[in-house]
């Protein structure tokens, strides 16, 4: 430890001033010294060696957006916008209870082979990125390469599904989800949510910078709603045999982590696709690879820049943290990877901007939290949907 320290300090990393219970940066609060010392000298060990707790945030730290706290147990209104702290009970929501949908759920695969957008990519085991010398918020990886892959893909269709009729849906990442499916079979029966089909499809494989999924998930461009209208709908059109609307006002995308990131990016550089957008643990970080210069910080991009100098998107959006979500996981030190400061200002930007949007900070809740998900998920799909009227 004594070495590491020395090292670090020789660096040159800044270093956060600490108070007797604290430390403080410019952009995050911790309640235990420690835990975040630590985080900050193995950020720079490969991801298998840095699994360090994070510290608990508290969302009632000056800088962080006023919200609503809820009693314990408490989940916000499918009605309501805006900030509100649940927690730290997460009970399993009564509609989370069914196991076998009442609908359909179809089930294929898509072999990178086959496609024109995503051929594949893969980072070497245990290989990781360094840091760019000439710019500490960009990472370099020499290790990634043309690599096969197999995505599978499950597809829930409702009950009494009318054949023919353009349906209204949901794109979820990193499927396949049966949570998802689980969720529907109840709001669709007890008519909270619009009979719906959910498109759960799995990531290329992979994780992080060089790899497949961080390139289908972190890439802040059109070119995953592109892959998706091109390559997967058509797919679950022909075999579920159902059609999906057109109208962007009756679909939404939904994910976690990058996932949740890709689900607002899908959104965002496609308004004409998508209108609605649910993310868990959102990765708005500097998580892009390869760099872009239009959009150099990746998704923190999202409410350092972009959001509050663009007009405002017709966009609803859901998002959800965790006190103990993730910070600071890798060797960048550019202060761009707080999953929670990410999200928070998130909530500050949409509100600014105007936007329909509800953000949900759980206490007791690590990253994509299991027990958030299943507490949370009905309310957020029913928010989502709340002010859906379809096309005439």
């Amino acid at each position: 430890m004594t070495l590491g320290i020395a090292m670090f300090f020789a660096a040159g990393t800044r270093f956060p001033s600490l108070t007797k219970n604290k430390m403080k940066t410019g952009r995050l609060s911790c309640n235990a010294t420690l835990p975040c010392i630590l985080l900050y000298l193995l950020a720079g060990m490969p991801s298998a060696l840095a699994r360090v707790t994070p510290p608990t945030r508290d969302p009632q730290a000056p800088g962080f957006v006023a919200a609503t706290q809820l009693p314990d147990g408490a989940i916000p209104p499918a009605n309501a916008d805006g900030n509100f702290i649940i927690g730290p009970t997460h009970n399993r929501a009564p509609e989370m209870t069914t196991n076998n949908p009442a609908g359909t759920v179809y089930r294929f695969t898509m072999s990178s082979e086959d496609s024109r957008i995503y051929p594949g990519i893969a980072r070497e085991p245990n290989t990781y990125g360094t840091v760019d010398p000439t710019d500490p918020a960009k990472m370099v990886v020499t290790t990634s390469h043309p690599a096969h892959y197999t995505r599978h893909v499950a597809v829930y269709v409702p009950p009494h599904y009318v054949p023919g009729t353009a349906a209204t849906f949901i794109v979820e990442a990193d499927g396949p989800d049966p949570a998802l499916f689980a969720a529907l079979d109840n709001l669709i029966s007890q008519h909270r949510v619009p009979a719906m089909i959910a498109i759960s499809i799995g990531n290329g494989s992979g994780d992080g910078q060089g790899s497949e999924r961080g390139l289908e998930y972190d890439t802040m461009s059109g070119l995953y709603a592109e892959f998706v209208e091109q390559e997967v709908l058509p797919l679950v059109e022909k075999r579920c045999q159902v059609r999906l609307t057109k109208d962007p006002d009756g679909r939404a995308t939904m994910g976690f982590s990058s996932g949740g990131a890709c689900a607002l990016i899908m959104a965002w550089y496609h308004p004409d696709l998508y209108h609605r957008v649910l993310t868990f643990s959102g990765t708005y970080v500097n998580q892009q690879w390869p760099a872009n210069p239009k959009t150099p910080h990746g998704a923190w991009e999202f409410h350092e820049r972009l959001i509050p100098n663009s007009p405002a998107q017709p966009l609803r959006i859901w998002l959800e943290v965790g006190d103990r979500d993730l910070l600071n996981p890798n060797a960048l030190r550019d202060n761009m990877h707080d999953w929670v400061v990410a999200n928070e200002n998130m909530a500050k930007v949409l509100a600014a901007k105007g936007y329909h949007y509800q953000f949900v900070f759980a206490r007791n809740a690590g990253h994509t939290d299991r027990a958030v998900k299943l507490q949370t998920l009905p309310e957020a799909l029913e928010w989502l949907w709340h002010d859906y009227q379809p096309a005439r």
